[in-house]
């Protein structure tokens, strides 16, 4: 059953509040940072995910992932996988089956993961694109799920950047923090409209 009517144009989506990530960001760029981040993410019940590439402009060019993130309500862990390749404690919490992983549009994400890590099994994902299906949000991209579900817009101003660049910027690490909290929040969100 559709819960949610209609659609959203980009001019309505512009004239809404911009929404970012309130908390604290940790960016895990050397190997002896992947501890810590573990620790915290592993007594979790759910996290938001995402991840990031560095954008290709010529056709058959590509790039491996750059960027893993996981976010909790109030901290989000940006795994610089060009940096520190891909740490067993990250896949650990990947493969997690009783830590409930959202992400949008799980796909993409899974085939990076498996060009890098190739016998990886991703367990406790719920990807958000399909689930918003029971809601009537069919064909809808992640900037018009949070505007119309959360009444807020999100910024996607980053999303082509240089993902591999030394440092990241204070707007991409708010971008790719944003991007995984988002999903965490609209599930929560969703869950709550569906009780």
């Amino acid at each position: 059953m559709d819960r949610f009517s209609g659609d959203i144009s980009k001019e309505q989506i512009n004239h809404l509040p911009l929404i970012s990530f309130p908390g604290q960001i940790y960016v895990v760029d050397y190997r002896e940072k992947v501890k810590f981040a573990y620790e915290r993410l592993k007594q979790a019940d759910i996290l938001g995910f995402d991840t990031e590439t560095r954008p290709s402009f010529r056709r058959g060019q590509s790039y491996p992932l750059s960027l893993v993130q996981l976010s909790t309500e109030n901290e989000c862990f940006l795994f610089r996988i060009n940096l520190i390749s891909f740490p067993a404690r990250l896949r650990d919490i990947l493969e997690d089956e009783n830590i409930i992983k959202v992400g949008f549009d799980l796909s993409s994400d899974f085939h990076q993961l498996r060009s890098m890590v190739k016998d990886i099994e991703p367990r406790g994902f719920v990807d958000l694109q399909k689930y918003a299906k029971e809601f009537g949000l069919k064909n809808i991209s992640l900037r018009k799920l949070s505007a119309i579900v959360l009444g807020h817009r999100i910024s996607k101003r980053q999303r082509l950047s240089n993902w591999e660049q030394e440092p990241l910027t204070e707007k991409q690490r708010v971008y790719a923090a944003t991007d995984a909290w988002i999903t965490l929040k609209l599930y929560q969100q969703l869950k709550e409209i569906d009780k």
